[in-house]
């Protein structure tokens, strides 16, 4: 059954807005035929910055300027050096870069440092002996609660490599309000999605059974046995 949801302008959505289940199901619920997207023109200036900060400083830094009317378009932190990217006009990002300090990135430098964290190509997400673990929590987070070699969306995205098994990983990491996903490492030793709660996984059951009551999209990709 083909259905369309919403149309080719933003905000045309009546009722509930089904197209949103799709987002992240990898495929589990139907196939995606066709979208509509938004595109805007690139801004007229980016720069990034680069500060010698700790962990802690940098999480800060970050917390600080999203409270901030400042054109920051990225920010992430690796090895005691936060990078902070200005997206905007001229007379922005030079405003917010007076404000914030730090050292100028050269532009070949800057575009390699943010296409290999977009394209998961960092050097230090690549296969090792220790599984790798993409870790979701809330931004404010210490780093040393949740433990990180390399933070991404302002301190919402954190990578780490560690040997710890995967429950007591993933219980540690729920209690911080965030889920742990296994990106590399054993697979026999964790599913690679945190697993849901009994509340949750009753509702992806029902929505599977209403959207694909056959099992015909990607069987078990997403959560076993559905």
């Amino acid at each position: 059954e083909l259905l369309r949801f919403g149309g080719a302008v933003m905000k045309n959505v009546a009722g509930f807005d089904v197209s949103r289940l799709l987002c992240g199901s990898l495929g589990v619920l139907g196939l995606i035929a066709e979208v509509t997207l938004k595109v805007l023109p690139r801004p007229r200036l980016e720069q990034t910055l680069v500060l010698e900060l700790g962990a802690a400083q940098a999480l800060a830094l970050f917390n600080r300027n999203r409270g901030q009317p400042l054109p920051v378009s990225a920010q992430a932190w690796h090895g005691g050096r936060a990078a902070v990217r200005l997206s905007g006009a001229a007379s922005a990002v030079a405003a917010a870069r007076a404000r914030l300090g730090g050292e100028l990135l050269d532009d070949t430098a800057a575009e390699t440092l943010w296409r290999e964290l977009r394209d998961h190509a960092h050097p230090l997400l690549a296969p090792a002996s220790a599984p790798l673990w993409r870790l979701s929590v809330p931004p404010t987070v210490p780093l040393e609660s949740a433990g990180a070699a390399l933070v991404d969306w302002g301190g919402a995205l954190r990578w780490l490599r560690s040997d710890e098994p995967a429950q007591a990983l993933r219980e540690r990491i729920a209690a911080l309000g965030g889920s742990a996903m296994r990106w590399h490492g054993n697979r026999a030793a964790a599913p690679m999605f945190q697993p849901l709660d009994p509340v949750n996984l009753e509702l992806h059951r029902r929505l599977k059974q209403r959207f694909d009551p056959q099992g015909i999209f990607n069987p078990g990709r997403l959560v076993a046995g559905l």
